[in-house]
């Protein structure tokens, strides 16, 4: 991810330039390696957020290494993401509510798609193929979780101002998790941050290990933050939330 200096609060602080973090609270030494998931986080990150040192959605791909970050800009769709989804290696699916009737067609459920691939599968194997034979079919494709990394205001209109997530399955987000990220305060406890999100879909996923090693990364990052800012009893009680 390219770096600039950054000109907003927090911008005379001596920073690591491999975490961003105040230098007395660097993370560095704390980042997973080799971390196996095969389940894919791509995020489509709202130019704002590329140099802010509080996002979370990098710390996504700190921690697995075949995270996607693509640069949203409306006029110019980045022609890396747009290859790769039409790709049929992948299954993806673009993170968002399901709270309007617009799409609400597009709505899907996770189990639901891959166990229609498992199917599609099994019934190939039935009629005497091999796995090589159908190296493309449904079941072997990687599901891709699209994640619009922005406020909520940007992340609604790059849902809305992109065409070529039009035709892509809608997945909402269901979890019972509260918020644990202590930089902001939250319009909503269940107003999660981009990393929190990644985590439960990773879980949604049956990625377990990745899930809970980008989980321990995250906390880390979390505390140390709030730590070099001071914590306050309720971002205390904020983080500590199980």
């Amino acid at each position: 991810m390219p770096r600039k200096p950054f000109a907003a609060r927090g911008s005379r602080v001596n920073r690591c330039s491999g975490c961003l973090m105040a230098q007395d609270f660097c993370i560095c030494d704390l980042r997973p390696e080799n971390v196996p998931c095969r389940a894919q986080i791509w995020l489509l990150m709202h130019p704002e957020e590329i140099y802010k040192p509080t996002n979370t959605g990098r710390l996504l791909a700190d921690c697995l290494p075949d995270t996607q970050v693509f640069y949203w800009y409306r006029t110019e769709p980045n022609a890396q993401l747009l290859t790769l989804l039409q790709n049929d290696q992948y299954q993806p699916f673009i993170i968002f509510p399901d709270d309007m009737e617009d799409y609400a067609h597009r709505v899907v459920q996770f189990d639901q798609v891959m166990t229609l691939q498992g199917e599609y599968h099994d019934g190939c194997d039935k009629a005497g193929k091999t796995d090589q034979d159908n190296k493309s079919s449904s079941r072997s494709k990687i599901p891709v979780f699209i994640i619009l990394d922005g406020t909520w205001r940007q992340a609604r209109r790059m849902f809305r101002k992109s065409p070529y997530l039009a035709d892509l399955p809608v997945l909402p987000l269901k979890t019972d998790r509260l918020t644990r990220y202590a930089l902001r305060k939250p319009a909503s406890e269940q107003h999660l941050c981009t990393v929190e999100v990644g985590v439960e879909l990773l879980k949604q996923a049956g990625e377990t290990q990745a899930a809970e090693a980008v989980e321990v990364y995250f906390e880390a990052f979390n505390r140390r933050y709030a730590e070099a800012r001071g914590l306050r009893e309720e971002v205390l009680e904020r983080i500590n939330r199980v």
